[in-house]
C-alpha cells in the first residue's frame, strides 16, 4: 500500500513542479508574461496543501491525487492568465 501512496505523491508533485517550471520559463525566457516570484510558486502551495491534508483519513470521494494534480495545473494556468491580463 505504501508504493501506491508514493505514486500518488509523485503524481501531484510532478504536476505541481511542472506547472511551476512552466510558469518560470514562460516568465523569464520567452517574455510572454511577467510573473513575480510568489505567484510562480503557487502550484507548489497546492502540493503543500495536499501533503498536509493527507495526514489520516477518512478522505472524501473528491480527495484523490488526480484531483489535487488537476488543481495544481489549474492554479498554474490561472497564474499565467492573471499575469497576462495584468
Amino acid at each position: 500500500m505504501e508504493i501506491e501512496r508514493a505514486r500518488e505523491d509523485a503524481l501531484v508533485a510532478g504536476i505541481a513542479g511542472a506547472a511551476t517550471v512552466a510558469i518560470a520559463l514562460l516568465s523569464s525566457l520567452t517574455g510572454v508574461v511577467s510573473v513575480a516570484t510568489l505567484p510562480t510558486l503557487a502550484p507548489l502551495a497546492v502540493y503543500a496543501l495536499y501533503l498536509f491534508s493527507r495526514k489520516g483519513g477518512p478522505y472524501g470521494s473528491f480527495d484523490t491525487a488526480r484531483n489535487w494534480a488537476v488543481a495544481a495545473a489549474v492554479v498554474g494556468v490561472v497564474v499565467l492568465g492573471a499575469s497576462a491580463v495584468l
